[in-house]
């Protein structure tokens, strides 16, 4: 077949390389990204079924896979309209960027205008793509957060310096009205600067974190030795461990 007509579209999903292919090679993974009933059978000549809402079925034939680079498949309407199978080919490679990854998607086209009706459908699936890869990776969000919270208030240095090794990154920053700091020991140097100056000043979080695509939100009070003092919330960047990178908190 003759595939003339290109649709390109790449991103960058804030995780590792392994991580995103095994949702191209997984079915429940594949499932999630997809919708239910959909599967994949990640070997050359394995079927790819992809179930859109309203019954609409794709079916193709897997024609390549690299762990963990690239996957190429078939893609066409069981309904034969507006592309029968094996009709177009999609080509998502992935490549390190940093600890992040970059995923570049090509689908190929015989037809322009079909492919045009095509750049609004990827432009959306690869966003919740996305979104369900950043939600397996910070699948402990809130734990890490309300570690965060409470390591501000731990009395035991030994046991701040362990929390906050474990959940954020060497280079951690953190500003706020109070703070900017820029690594790991300017956080643990000012932490314990702040209990001294400040005694007793704790953060609750109240509600739940709330994250996407490696960006996190969350609200708190604020008490000292029991007693409210204040309100805010922190917004946090995610690295692709989904250890916190940077933090930056708002009193209200």
């Amino acid at each position: 077949m003759t595939l003339e007509h290109t649709l390109e579209r790449t991103l960058t999903i804030l995780a590792k390389r392994e991580t995103v292919f095994r949702f191209f090679t997984d079915t429940p993974r594949w499932e999630k990204w997809w919708g239910k009933g959909s599967t994949v059978d990640p070997r050359p000549g394995g079927k790819v079924r992809i179930l859109y809402p309203g019954a609409i079925e794709v079916t193709g034939e897997v024609l390549e896979v690299s762990e963990p680079e690239r996957i190429s498949f078939t893609y066409g309407f069981t309904s034969g309209s507006p592309i029968p199978p094996g009709s177009s080919r999609v080509t998502i490679s992935l490549a390190e960027q940093g600890s992040a990854t970059k995923l570049t998607l090509v689908h190929e086209f015989s037809d322009a205008a079909v492919r045009d009706d095509h750049i609004q459908g990827w432009r959306y699936q690869l966003s919740l793509f996305s979104n369900i890869v950043s939600d397996e990776v910070n699948v402990g969000v809130a734990e890490f957060v309300d570690a965060w919270n409470e390591s501000w208030a731990n009395p035991d240095a030994g046991e701040r310096e362990k929390t906050f090794r474990r959940i954020a990154t060497p280079a951690v920053q953190f500003r706020d009205k109070y703070s900017t700091l820029d690594g790991i020991d300017d956080v643990l140097a000012h932490v314990t600067a702040a209990q001294r100056f400040m005694p007793g000043v704790r953060l609750e979080r109240q509600g739940d974190v709330r994250q996407c695509q490696g960006r996190a939100y969350c609200n708190w009070n604020a008490s000292a030795n029991g007693k409210p003092i204040g309100s805010g919330s922190t917004f946090f960047v995610l690295d692709a461990d989904g250890r916190i990178e940077a933090a930056t908190g708002f009193w209200s």
